[in-house]
């Protein structure tokens, strides 16, 4: 079976091609967009700690958060192989999601050379400072 058999299929390409361009656009516009955000100490400063007694409202913003997170891993999953800026969207959805280890993973990825140079480059773009990976 040949990569490309899935083109011989109406129904395939006509759900493919929006969610592609779909994707695309969201990947362009709320990736940058959710990096800009980012306050540019975010990596060297103290987490705030958890609030085990939140109310009703916080919770479910917590909830919402955690769900937009899953689904821009997802969308940046899915743009490592359609167009789209993959790495980014999963950056961004790595942020609004708790689970222990986060920011060590969250180093792990702005410490690559290509990650960080892009990543500098939207946050210039925006007027925003590098994001500081060493306390100064």
């Amino acid at each position: 079976m040949n990569a490309l058999d899935w083109l011989k299929h109406p129904v395939l390409v006509a759900i493919a091609v929006p969610a592609s361009i779909a994707i695309l656009v969201l990947g362009l516009v709320l990736a940058p967009w959710l990096l800009a955000r980012v306050p540019e100490d975010y990596f060297v400063r103290e987490p705030r700690p958890s609030q085990p007694d939140a109310s009703v409202g916080h919770k479910a913003l917590v909830a919402l958060r955690a769900v937009a997170g899953g689904l821009l891993i997802l969308l940046g999953i899915a743009m490592l192989v359609l167009p789209g800026q993959g790495v980014l969207t999963m950056m961004a959805g790595l942020a609004l999601l708790p689970f222990p280890g986060k920011r060590a993973l969250e180093l792990k990825l702005m410490r690559n050379r290509s990650v960080r140079k892009l990543v500098t480059a939207i946050r210039r773009k925006a007027g925003k400072p590098p994001l500081r990976l060493e306390a100064h």
